[in-house]
């Protein structure tokens, strides 16, 4: 199963419901690992480092950022962006879906949005 990391705005009961859901799913908050206030860049890079799938809400600048990375030959573990408005146990279906059905390999370098389309 692929590990995850949420940023710091990530809605906690997201995180909650996925971890009550799928009761083995690796996932971490940016918060719990010393990365509270660190940059977008930090954090991808972080991410890159740890082979964690960045979980987030940040439509404005985490696209651009992980670009940026793609563009200069950085690796990007992947990203899932998920719409604030999204209701949080429709949110939590998707993530499950992505949890249990994709690879690492499948998302690495890859922006999705969910609803997974």
């Amino acid at each position: 199963m692929i590990a995850f990391v949420a940023d710091e705005n990530f809605n906690h009961r997201i995180v909650k419901g996925l971890r009550r859901v799928i009761s083995s799913i690796d996932i971490v908050r940016v918060q719990d690992i010393g990365l509270r206030t660190a940059s977008d860049e930090a954090v991808l890079e972080w991410a890159a480092a740890n082979e964690r799938i960045l979980l987030t809400h940040d439509v404005a600048t985490i696209p651009h950022v992980a670009a940026l990375r793609l563009a200069g030959g950085l690796a990007m573990p992947g990203i899932i962006i998920v719409p604030r408005h999204l209701p949080i146990g429709s949110a939590i279906d998707e993530i499950s879906v992505v949890a249990e059905c994709v690879t690492a390999e499948q998302i690495a370098g890859q922006i999705e949005y969910v609803p997974l389309g």
